[in-house]
């Protein structure tokens, strides 16, 4: 009778560095629980994005119609007119949001006293806690044609009040200002730490040289930031395509005065939603959405890869 052959089966590599990290996957465990309940869990709507949905039929029993709610989106003239303001707005955002980071960043690491350091840090970090809500409130009472703060003091020097509520223009330079005041603290936090994380001796040896702080700045910190800011740049722009809806609709609402220039596709998607509740168009319009992301997305990391093929995220 021949002997068994000793069972000696080895266990997967995952599984084998699951045992061995543990307390990392049970760390990671709550953000794969929150992404699976609220971001591949609901990616089973999108087939209302081809379905006459009804409350009634649910998924399951809608009637089909195809790529209607696509046609009817690209029909109505808003797809150009939403795509191009959702993406002039955020490729705004996000090169103001680097510029001033960095900058933020450098000025806080060159501060020689702790303490203006710390206060300049809080006070920089302060605005990100401060919700949409109440940043328009305070904008609106700044802001109001007939009693608004700025107004009051432009009549006081005999100065025309201005409508900022219904002239376009004045929200190209708003929107970008409130973005950065909102998000730069965050920004810099996350410059500051790899700058921070850059050897000392690098800037000593430059000292000794004889290299001023200008020079410390152009030719050490901005170089040995670049991999940083190349990894965040990618990051930001997968949310290109996604604006600042509690910016946008908080702020501006549905003032139709300034509809044209301000409005992007996700607060067109939420007024298909709430106003007519056509379930069918708001989901074929976040697919429209979620689809020029990923190519976006694919398309940077690309153009990385042949620049630098270790700085790409995949």
């Amino acid at each position: 009778m021949a002997a068994k052959r000793p069972r000696n089966r080895k266990k997967s590599g995952l599984f084998r560095d699951m045992k061995s990290n543990w307390v990392l996957y049970l760390m990671f465990a709550p953000i794969a629980i929150y992404f699976i309940i609220f971001a591949y869990v609901p990616m089973a709507g999108i087939v209302m994005a081809f379905q006459s949905y009804t409350l009634k039929g649910g998924i399951f029993a809608s009637p089909w119609v195809g790529f209607d709610n696509f046609t009817y989106f690209f029909q109505s003239g808003k797809a150009l007119l939403v795509t191009r303001n959702t993406i002039v707005y955020n490729v705004i955002f996000l090169s103001c949001y680097t510029f001033f980071s960095i900058l933020a960043a450098i000025v806080i690491s060159e501060i020689q006293k702790k303490w203006f350091k710390k206060l300049s840090q809080t006070l920089m970090f302060l605005p990100y806690f401060i919700s949409w809500v109440t940043v328009s409130a305070f904008v609106y009472n700044f802001l109001n044609y007939e009693y608004g703060i700025i107004n009051r003091i432009l009549a006081y020097f005999h100065v025309d009040a201005l409508d900022i509520y219904s002239t376009t223009w004045y929200w190209y330079l708003i929107l970008p200002f409130l973005y950065v005041w909102k998000w730069v603290g965050y920004g810099s936090v996350l410059y500051l730490a790899a700058i921070v994380g850059i050897d000392q001796e690098v800037y000593e040896a430059a000292t000794i040289d004889g290299a001023t702080r200008l020079q410390k700045i152009t030719k050490i910190t901005l170089p040995l930031l670049k991999p940083t800011m190349i990894i965040l740049l990618l990051l930001g722009l997968g949310r290109i395509m996604r604006g600042e809806f509690d910016m946008f609709y908080q702020l501006i609402g549905n003032n139709g005065l300034l509809m044209d220039a301000t409005d992007i596709i996700d607060t067109l998607a939420f007024r298909s939603l709430m106003g007519t509740a056509d379930f069918g168009m708001a989901s074929s319009v976040g697919f429209y959405q979620s689809v020029l992301t990923l190519i976006i997305i694919l398309s940077a990391n690309w153009l990385v890869r042949r620049y630098d093929k270790d700085q790409a995220l995949f």
